[in-house]
């Protein structure tokens, strides 16, 4: 379990910018405890909690490729065609013979090259003559021969520790001859939603009822980072319950995670419950949408409170969340994506905040992509998520946008 000081989350200043934030996640946030041997096929979505170096070359020795003929570039002649006989035949995966001076073997991708052999020639580009191979002019000294140790050498670092694992990464490890791979355990995440009005999906809705819905989206975030989710449901507004299963959650798991119920009003008993089994503070953040995110501790545990509109709790965990679950997990998250766009609608805005405002994407007349504004602003508009492409930023100190100013946009495809 994550083992935090109660004050861990501390912040003097009245407002918090995104980064102020991540760096103090950065500061205070230790990765959790646990270190398993997992086989290279069953890795992905792991994070590595070591270096892991390259076991052999790669590529592991001199190789064709392409299909083509093996040549001496020395044996070339200076200006105009090559006429080389031709000797012998090299097949991916078979031992090859030195090439005699003065020769040509016909070679196919992957094979290992002649002894004597630096450059070959595609396949394509070659004509026979009987038993002589005719070559043309102007190749490179090298060309199409894949050097041994070329993509990386023995002993270097093939995968550094603390990287999310990824298919690519996974054919990387057993292509340096990794059977399995040291990784941190997956992290154990409690989510539960708290209210007297939510009501499970498919049951039966109350006159003065609403369905629960952040609950399965933390769960599919969560998911998408390998995360081990328990659904503790949704918890009615009792005190003393909600405090018993907050204090039982924080032994179990190394973050309990929820939406909603963490405000100043009678009704809000969650922010009591911490309280009471442990602390907690407010940060504010300057971000809209996104209220301030609660974050507190329970026995050494993490509590994050988000707030509880469904396009905040979009926000706030993308942008706060997910790099403070990176750091628990010891993975090197990269910082999500943008991509430059024209501004198809104006936009006001307070100065001292960055503002995140959802957009589609079409590609204009140059070819360029086009931002448009989804028409209704509200933080509880959760069509405003399902019928656009990503979100706008706008930085803190801009106040006003004009149509046709590039903005970046982070697609929801590239949020992880």
């Amino acid at each position: 379990m994550a083992q935090l000081s109660d004050d861990c989350f501390a912040f003097g200043g009245p407002l918090m910018s995104v980064e102020e934030a991540l760096a103090l996640i950065g500061e205070r946030i230790a990765p959790v405890d646990g270190i398993e041997d997992v086989l290279v096929r069953s890795a992905e979505g792991r994070v590595l909690a070591r270096d892991v170096p390259a076991l052999v070359d790669l590529p592991p020795f001199d190789n064709s490729a392409v299909d083509g003929w093996a040549v001496r570039y020395d044996d070339l002649a200076r200006e105009g065609e090559t006429r080389l006989p031709a000797a012998g035949r090299v097949i991916a995966g078979s031992a090859a013979a030195a090439i005699p001076p003065g020769h040509a073997v016909r070679i196919f991708t992957g094979a290992l090259m002649p002894a004597g052999a630096d450059t070959v020639f595609m396949q394509e580009d070659v004509t026979l003559d009987g038993g002589t191979v005719v070559l043309p002019s102007g190749l490179k000294r090298g060309a199409n021969c894949r050097k041994a140790g070329e993509d990386i050498a023995r002993g270097a670092v093939a995968l550094p520790a603390g990287r999310l694992l990824r298919p690519q990464d996974l054919a990387l490890a057993a292509a340096v001859g990794h059977a399995s791979l040291p990784v941190r355990r997956p992290l154990r995440v409690a989510v539960f939603s708290t209210g007297n009005e939510l009501v499970e999906p498919g049951e039966p809705l109350p006159t003065a009822g609403i369905y629960d819905s952040n609950r399965f989206a933390l769960i599919a975030l969560l998911g998408r980072l390998g995360v081990a989710v328990s659904d503790l449901g949704v918890l009615r507004d009792e005190p003393e319950r909600l405090r018993e299963a907050l204090a039982a959650a924080s032994g179990e798991h190394d973050l309990i995670l929820t939406s909603g119920g963490v405000s100043t009003g009678e009704e809000d008993h969650v922010r009591a419950a911490v309280e009471a089994a442990g602390r907690l503070v407010f940060w504010r953040l300057a971000i809209k949408p996104g209220r301030p995110v609660a974050m507190g501790v329970i026995a050494g545990t993490p509590f994050v409170g988000l707030p509880g509109n469904p396009v905040a709790v979009y926000v706030t965990f993308t942008f706060v969340v997910r790099p403070l679950l990176a750091r628990l997990m010891g993975a090197e998250l990269p910082r999500p994506l943008a991509i430059p766009a024209r501004a198809a609608f104006a936009y006001r805005k307070k100065a001292g905040r960055r503002e995140f405002v959802r957009v589609s994407l079409r590609r204009g007349g140059d070819g360029t992509y086009e931002a448009v504004k989804y028409p209704r602003d509200g933080a509880g508009v959760l069509t405003s998520l399902t019928e656009t492409d990503g979100l706008a930023a706008l930085p803190e100190d801009m106040t006003d946008l004009a149509e046709g100013d590039r903005v970046d946009v982070y697609p929801y495809a590239l949020l992880g």
